[in-house]
């Protein structure tokens, strides 16, 4: 008995010698976590569109498989998109009056939040061949301006500054979006158009900035919402927070943005 116990003591060290002392390696475990994808609809105020275009680059870097589609128009033209059953997820709005048509309709998801401020600047062919150098230049005879429609943001900023200052302009037309004032000019079928600054500094020297003190009357507030029903609901949550955050203020800060 003693020689089997030894025999089988034996065999036990010969093998654990074999093995190298290795033991089984534990099973393989993978991630439990979704990953995030798809594609995330965001209707965004025209004059947003240089940040918005950086901001959907650094969201699509931050979130692999995840794919940003940016609609750019007046804001007033996208609440009524909306309102008209457009999809979409978020809405980023030029000023508070259309995203408050926007909550008066319910079409919002939770509180609009406030994540930058603009003004409005003058814009002018580079060397400014009419000379402007004031809000009340734009009403002189023989210079042709352009302005956005009263509904659009710029517009209703625009009606605000000639309130405050009584410089009456008769614009040679009223384009829907800030975008259309700003191709005018720099096409040079306008000698002057009331645009935002950021609009100037993003036109990259195709139009001449002059700033005139009294846009500080007609101060823009820019909110951002989730929408209601919004396919990517949780995706949207964190594109609004993404927007509001460092990297988004980063971009929008670089074109002349004012960041709460």
């Amino acid at each position: 008995m003693r020689k089997l116990v030894v025999a089988i003591g034996s065999a036990a060290l010969l093998l654990t010698a074999c093995g190298g002392g290795q033991t089984a390696a534990a099973p393989a475990t993978t991630s439990s976590a979704p990953k995030e994808s798809g594609t995330l609809t965001v209707l965004a105020a025209a004059s947003l569109t240089t940040s918005f275009n950086k901001i959907k680059a650094d969201f699509e870097s931050a979130h692999p498989g995840v794919t940003v589609k940016l609609t750019y128009d007046g804001s007033s033209t996208l609440v009524q998109q909306i309102a008209n059953g457009a999809q979409a997820d978020v809405f980023a709005s030029a000023d508070q009056a259309n995203m408050d048509k926007a909550t008066l309709a319910s079409l919002n998801d939770g509180a609009p939040q406030l994540f930058a401020r603009n003004k409005l600047e003058i814009a002018v062919p580079p060397g400014n061949p009419k000379n402007i150098a004031t809000f009340a230049d734009l009403a002189k005879p023989g210079v042709v301006v352009v302005v956005c429609a009263d509904a659009v943001p710029c517009g209703a900023a625009a009606l605000k500054v000639e309130a405050a200052t009584g410089v009456t302009i008769s614009p040679a037309s009223k384009e829907t979006a800030v975008t259309g004032v700003l191709s005018k000019v720099e096409s040079g079928d306008a000698d002057a158009g009331l645009v935002y600054l950021t609009d100037v500094n993003s036109a990259g020297g195709k139009v001449k900035g002059v700033p005139f003190p009294e846009a500080d009357k007609a101060i823009n507030d820019y909110p951002i919402t989730v929408l209601r029903n919004a396919p990517q609901s949780a995706l949207a949550k964190e594109f609004v927070e993404f927007v509001r955050g460092e990297q988004g203020r980063r971009e929008l800060t670089a074109v002349g943005f004012q960041v709460p």
